[in-house]
């Protein structure tokens, strides 16, 4: 879509009464409400802009006024599916209509189609355990299955995982980021991030540049929760990123859903916790769908990652066999080698062999300081 001088100026006015100290989200909204856009914000009088600002404020909107607008902006907007949604526009959000503190305009990449669709949030720990991102991945895809965009937040762990699984669902992801859109952040996830941009969104409330800032995640959060209907906590610290989105999410009147785990994790705390605050607990997908009163488009039986995990045995095996035992043994815990040679009666050789075919086979996990652990 191609976009004229003219829109350009008008969303450089946009950015520029954004970008003056002092006014935030709040703020911006006020001078809205008072004058109707940023044009005629700029075009007040310092009397009429001091009966909704501070006189610094005001005289900040005087002097902004006289300044020139950003090149880097209009190269960037000339560029195909790059984007600045306003307020004005009817592209912008709903659902962010109902929050406190609705961002006066977002940068985004991709297909503005998403922006408007029923979506769920998935979030997470960065240090997530292999079986926590296969649970995201899983959730995710099937969602995705359930109509349902996937909104989370790009990070290592559990968000790249839920994106994973909605572009492996071919449906629609939403990565909502604390830098400006022309950094991507972490490196790690660039071709993840070229990916979003070509089947979903992404998405920032920060200029062009910003990069990445401890302060600006927790303003991150409040555009992932507030863009959906429902947050789905994978795993998380008791004090965690996603622990503040859960919170957020829970103020702006959205479900919250959690993951549970082992009470020997400390990634399933925070999922523990949410759960004693009166989160629903999940462990398949019609969990989900019932709260939000979604119609499943499944059968009975076919309905999650739970449902759709393999019997406890590898290529078949018959139940009784060591490989079996092993992994019934095992359970979801993490354990050191010498333990399940102790539970299993198998030798060290037997079980070491068998633990290196069923990392191959994507059954078990190896993990820091010697343990392993079953992740399917």
């Amino acid at each position: 879509m191609s976009i004229n001088r003219d829109e350009i100026a008008e969303k450089s006015l946009w950015v520029s009464l954004g970008s003056i100290s002092g006014i935030g989200s709040q703020t911006y909204c006020s001078l809205l409400k008072a004058f109707g856009s940023p044009y005629h914000v700029f075009a007040a009088s310092p009397s009429q802009l001091k009966e909704v600002v501070s006189a610094n404020i005001a005289s900040a909107i005087m002097h902004s006024a006289t300044q020139a607008p950003s090149n880097e902006l209009a190269e960037w907007l000339s560029t195909n599916n790059n984007y600045l949604v306003t307020l004005a526009d009817a592209e912008y959000p709903k659902a962010l209509l109902e929050i406190s503190d609705p961002p006066p305009y977002l940068y985004a990449k991709g297909n503005l189609a998403w922006l408007n669709h029923p979506s769920i949030a998935i979030v997470g720990s960065r240090n997530a355990s292999v079986q926590g991102e296969k649970n995201a991945e899983a959730f995710a895809y099937d969602l995705c299955q359930q109509g349902l965009c996937i909104v989370s937040g790009l990070a290592l762990g559990i968000d790249g995982a839920a994106h994973r699984g909605a572009i492996k669902a071919n449906g629609a992801t939403i990565a909502v980021v604390g830098t400006g859109l022309d950094i991507v952040y972490p490196a790690k996830h660039r071709e993840l991030a070229h990916q979003i941009a070509e089947r979903g969104l992404i998405l920032s409330e920060f200029p062009l540049g910003t990069p990445s800032k401890p302060q600006n995640f927790p303003k991150r959060n409040r555009i992932i929760s507030g863009l959906s209907m429902g947050c789905l906590v994978v795993e998380a610290n008791v004090q965690s990123g996603s622990q503040i989105t859960a919170r957020m999410a829970a103020e702006q009147g959205r479900e919250i859903f959690a993951i549970p785990g082992s009470i020997h994790s400390p990634m399933s705390k925070g999922c523990h916790q949410l759960i004693k605050q009166g989160a629903k607990l999940v462990d398949c997908i019609q969990d989900i769908t019932e709260e939000l009163k979604l119609q499943s488009r499944f059968e009975p039986d076919v309905a999650s990652p739970k449902s759709q995990a393999e019997p406890n045995n590898i290529n078949s095996s018959p139940v009784n066999s060591p490989e079996a035992l092993l992994l019934q043994t095992m359970g979801f815990e993490p354990a050191p080698l010498e333990r399940l040679v102790t539970l299993t009666g198998l030798t060290v050789a037997e079980v070491s062999s068998m633990l290196m075919l069923l990392e191959l086979d994507g059954k078990v996990a190896s993990l820091t300081g010697g343990q392993y652990q079953k992740i399917m």
